[in-house]
């Protein structure tokens, strides 16, 4: 992979890894004004943290094909 696609796709990764980290303490996550918001009997909160953790999850997946050294790309799985 080029070196400027490389820092352009780790950027990239780098800011969705912060917006979601920021998201989490959003009105969207921590709804304001309600008791116990709740989707499907489970708590609303519990939900979207579970949705940001996978999506974070799957941007360390990414991170890791992104960032790789040159060793690591000579040997492919």
């Amino acid at each position: 992979m080029n070196e400027d696609k490389r820092r352009k796709y780790w950027r990239i990764l780098r800011l969705v890894a912060i917006g979601l980290c920021l998201l989490t303490f959003t009105p969207l996550v921590i709804p304001q004004g309600v008791h116990q918001p709740e989707l499907l009997g489970v708590p609303y909160s519990l939900w979207t943290s579970f949705l940001i953790t996978v999506a974070l999850v799957f941007l360390t997946f990414l991170g890791t094909k992104v960032h790789r050294t040159e060793e690591e790309e000579e040997v492919e799985l």
